[in-house]
């Protein structure tokens, strides 16, 4: 939730930049160290500017530092629980190829080493070895203030100000230029509204803290959504749970055919309601005593710490108003989100947000007025709601993700998306709902991998200990 507080744009950081403006130098606090937020700093630096990361465990990864703790609510509702960031279960595997994960120049390619994982789609153990490679190669972690948690920031008298706690408990202020939000979007659980819930005697879980099937062995489950995590935790329940019941949209169930054989197994619409005595009642008519209903239904966008007098809301899980997903108009370049899209490739998407934020501090790209901005805001909404597209999926990609990524590549002077890109995209999504079972371990790629490993060949250590040369510290 955004609390109000009486501010007002920055008056040297809310006019845009113009081909006449000088190479500036900012200084900018980024708040998490997640991908996201490693991956920023990294361009910020690159662009000349002095960079604070805050990130408020002591390791760098976000939500992909696996813990095998789940939270003191397993449904994640109740606001006194106990908080852990992290969403990954312990068999999790990357449903994108690597090739697609990595940032440009930094490419996500198997490394020789103990306990690496070599596969096309690792675990999630290897994708968190490859950001502390990013990071080290970087020198990122010497920006980084560990065990430092962000719990207020707002604009006052051109300057903003950030309020953290430290360790040890102790809390302090300091001022920036500018701050980049990049906490991530797994760890406040979005659960389903269902009718009699408050009745029904069963267990229910979201997804953000399950960890394995074991806990369900035996038991009458009914998974809610299909989207990657339902997807997931669907096919990892079988031959464990004695029933699995999907409830989804009635616009997925075509996708479902490759489980309508497994006996185990149930598709259904949405559930109607629920009752006291352990029932579930679809909408479909078809009725099961249940003991797990399990959420696969997302996070919802949380920014408890920042306070910009309305001007930034979450409504309906709708972030707004941003520009592209990233500037809110009434406080740019001041203010920034990197990492909001979903149904996206995250890294890519982080390396080309990050590249405009710090091209926009520096002066190197102009961003349109802050009327123009808006308009832009507005028409996009519109759009969205001409299409029928709820609001709360405002920040879902999906099939414009390669329109989005050129975009951002062009204002930035960066290189075009590349087709192979795009094409494995593609064929990865189309394999995986006609393979559920095995996807990552079987495709019909292999040229669009060979391209990939082409462009990867362009990138030596050498070439990276150059670039590495520009960071500011």
């Amino acid at each position: 939730m955004l609390a109000p507080l009486n501010c007002q744009p920055s008056p040297q950081l809310s006019t845009m930049p113009n081909s006449q403006s000088q190479p500036a130098s900012r200084h900018v606090a980024v708040i998490g160290a997640g991908a996201g937020g490693i991956v920023v700093a990294r361009e910020l630096s690159r662009e000349g500017h002095r960079v604070v990361v805050f990130e408020r465990n002591s390791q760098i990864g976000g939500t992909w530092v696996y813990s095998p703790e789940i939270e003191s609510d397993p449904l994640g509702v109740n606001p006194g629980r106990t908080r852990i960031h992290s969403s990954l279960y312990k068999s999790l595997r990357t449903n994108l190829p690597r090739e697609l994960m990595g940032v440009r120049d930094y490419p996500f390619v198997p490394r020789e080493g103990e306990d690496r994982d070599p596969r096309r789609f690792p675990g999630h153990r290897e994708v968190l070895k490859y950001l502390e490679d990013f990071a080290n190669e970087f020198g990122i972690c010497e920006l980084v203030r560990f065990r430092t948690e962000v719990v207020f920031v707002g604009l006052e008298l051109g300057k903003w100000r950030i309020r953290f706690r430290c360790e040890n408990g102790a809390v302090h202020e300091e001022t920036f230029d500018a701050v980049v939000v990049c906490v991530g979007n797994f760890s406040l659980p979005r659960v389903a509204e269902i009718p009699g819930i408050d009745e029904w005697p069963g267990e229910q879980i979201h997804s953000h803290n399950y960890r394995s099937p074991e806990p369900f062995r035996g038991k009458v489950v009914v998974v809610i959504g299909y989207s990657s995590s339902g997807t997931d935790i669907s096919q990892e329940l079988i031959g464990v749970a004695k029933e699995i019941h999907i409830a989804c949209k009635s616009a997925k169930t075509e996708l479902l055919d490759t489980q309508s054989s497994i006996n185990s197994v149930s598709l259904h619409p949405m559930i109607e309601s629920v009752h006291k005595d352990g029932r579930v009642v679809f909408q479909d008519g078809c009725i099961v005593s249940v003991d797990v209903i399990l959420h696969c239904t997302g996070y919802k966008y949380d920014y408890p710490f920042l306070e910009t007098n309305g001007i930034v809301t979450v409504n309906e899980n709708r972030v707004g108003p941003l520009y592209k997903h990233v500037f809110p108009p009434a406080l740019a370049p001041g203010l920034s989100f990197v990492g909001l899209p979903f149904k996206a490739v995250p890294l890519p998407l982080f390396e080309l947000q990050g590249n405009w934020v710090a091209g926009v501090l520096s002066n190197r790209i102009a961003l349109p007025s802050k009327e123009e901005m808006l308009a832009d805001v507005r028409a996009f909404y519109a759009a969205l709601e001409a299409s029928g597209k709820p609001k709360h999926l405002t920040h879902e990609l999906g099939d414009s993700l390669p329109a989005y990524m050129n975009w951002l590549a062009a204002t930035c002077g960066r290189p075009a998306y590349e087709e192979w890109r795009k094409e494995m995209y593609i064929a990865t999504n189309i394999n995986r709902l006609a393979n559920l079972e095995s996807f990552r371990d079987v495709w019909h790629d292999d040229e669009l991998s060979r391209q990939a490993y082409e462009e990867f060949s362009k990138f030596t250590t050498n070439e990276r200990s150059q670039n590495n040369s520009h960071m500011n510290v």
